[in-house]
């Protein structure tokens, strides 16, 4: 299960873990204009890890998603 919430200068998705136990924490994504960040709460810390991503590295991630085992560089093509 998901939720998306649209703010004044971000946009959230939190990703919640279902089904069969054991389940981990939800997993929040902030979606800036210059940036996203990706945040887990740790129970064996007691604290919220963090990562920024930028918007680069997203392009690269969602691409990566669907390609096969390799290293890969995106090139835009200019017009």
């Amino acid at each position: 299960m998901f939720s998306i919430e649209h703010e004044f200068d971000c946009t959230t998705v939190t990703l919640v873990d279902e089904g069969k136990k054991p389940l981990l924490e939800d997993v929040v994504l902030n979606a800036f204009a210059e940036c996203v960040t990706v945040e887990q709460f740790d129970p064996r810390t007691d604290s919220v890890q963090k990562i920024t991503l930028s918007l680069s590295q997203v392009r690269d991630l969602a691409a990566a998603l669907d390609l096969p085992e390799g290293v890969y560089r995106m090139v835009t093509e200019k017009g």
